[in-house]
């Protein structure tokens, strides 16, 4: 069965310490695989594609009620795993997949905001929706 190449897990930690990810990241994706093999009852990821990945992230969102930004980590490991260590190109996952907070356009990164600038934004607003808008998008306006 040993056919000298390295285990699965390995390869992984080996091609993120060459890319000098932090020790972190990859204890967290080292998990992220280790999950999504034992969710597919041990299948290699190698016969697995678009089905079973979508199927896994699926079950992180309705089954566990991860938030959007755990599901997003777990996604960024499978496509590390799929793109670097079995250098199969996943064109139909990149940036399609994923929960999104609504309150937040794709345009613009999440910011946080002071509470004086919230209750600012909030008697600009008049509207607590409008407002979370504000206070989540940078792009329609900059509080100090």
């Amino acid at each position: 069965m040993d056919d000298g190449k390295p285990k699965l897990l390995d390869q992984l930690r080996q091609q993120i310490r060459v890319r000098n990810y932090s020790i972190r990241t990859e204890a967290v994706y080292a998990e992220w695989v280790k999950r999504y093999i034992r969710f597919h009852h041990y299948r290699h990821p190698a016969e697995m594609g678009a089905v079973e990945i979508e199927a896994f992230l699926t079950h992180l969102a309705v089954k566990r009620d991860v938030s959007a930004s755990t599901q997003n980590q777990a996604l960024a490991a499978l496509l590390f795993l799929y793109k670097e260590v079995l250098k199969l190109d996943l064109p139909w996952l990149q940036g399609s997949y994923g929960r999104r907070n609504p309150s937040i356009c794709r345009w613009c990164l999440p910011v946080v905001r002071s509470m004086p600038c919230w209750l600012n934004c909030r008697a600009i607003a008049g509207s607590l929706r409008i407002c979370s808008m504000v206070l989540d998008c940078d792009c329609l306006r900059r509080c100090g």
